[in-house]
């Protein structure tokens, strides 16, 4: 392991709490490496989650100060610490349902405010902790225990809903393309203004075994095929689109500025 890294991780919280095949180490990994590479002080950095799988990444595997909080109220306890200490550095971690849902109307205003802090979604388009509920980010026809027969509603396309609402650095990158995820989370956390990126990673436990796939290996591999580069899926129809995941930067600094 990076010596760098070693040094940003708690060694006795490991091994890590999340089910076997989870994406969800692949993108605390992720968001290491993008610090060490970007050589920031984890002592300078907070790092925000709500409840839910996903909340565990930061809290309690960083040797950093963490906020562990209440189920989607994650961006506000961010935003009070960095309107407390502007010098802070502040990235929120959580998951779909957390952030999307339960935490939605925190997501678009704080968007809207153009905040100056980090959103990281790991979504697993379900509720993954809390028994395998239908989510907002649930694609249609998927099983839950709450949609038995299928999701029957349009899931959020959050970055779509992020950049609608003034989100000055938006992109989504899945767990399945760990070098580019890194990469973009760099670029996130350098932004200065309101980021937010969203990760597919898949929960094998929860949404796999509902929904056909025999291993974790196969949830990684499809959703890795799915994803289509952001520029070539300009060139694609709708129906070429259908069922695929548009990947890369959707909102960059030099297209809508940061804070001023």
């Amino acid at each position: 392991m990076n010596e760098k890294i070693f040094q940003m991780i708690n060694p006795q919280a490991f091994p890590t709490p999340f089910c076997p095949g989870c994406g969800h180490g692949i993108l605390m990994g992720a968001v290491l490496r993008a610090i060490a590479e970007l050589e920031y002080d984890m002592k300078q950095m907070l790092f925000v989650s709500g409840i839910g799988c996903a909340a565990w990444i930061p809290s309690p595997h960083f040797k950093a100060d963490t906020l562990h909080t209440l189920h989607g109220r994650a961006i506000p306890y961010a935003t009070g610490a960095k309107l407390f200490n502007s010098k802070l550095k502040v990235m929120v971690i959580s998951g779909d349902g957390d952030l999307s849902s339960i935490g939605g109307n925190h997501l678009i205003h704080a968007a809207r405010r153009n905040m100056d802090m980090t959103v990281v979604c790991a979504n697993n388009a379900i509720y993954g902790m809390t028994g395998g509920q239908v989510a907002s980010t649930t694609p249609i026809g998927s099983l839950t225990t709450t949609t038995p027969k299928g999701n029957l509603e349009r899931p959020f396309d959050l970055c779509k809903l992020v950049e609608a609402s003034g989100a000055t650095y938006v992109a989504r990158q899945p767990v399945a393309t760990p070098i580019p995820l890194t990469r973009i989370l760099k670029n996130a956390i350098v932004h200065r203004g309101f980021s937010f990126v969203d990760v597919p990673s898949p929960c094998p436990t929860q949404f796999g075994r509902r929904n056909a796939f025999r291993t974790a290996y196969e949830m990684i591999k499809a959703l890795k095929e799915s994803c289509i580069p952001v520029e070539k899926a300009k060139s694609l129809d709708p129906a070429e689109l259908q069922g695929k995941v548009i990947v890369g930067e959707f909102v960059k600094p030099e297209e809508k500025g940061g804070r001023p």
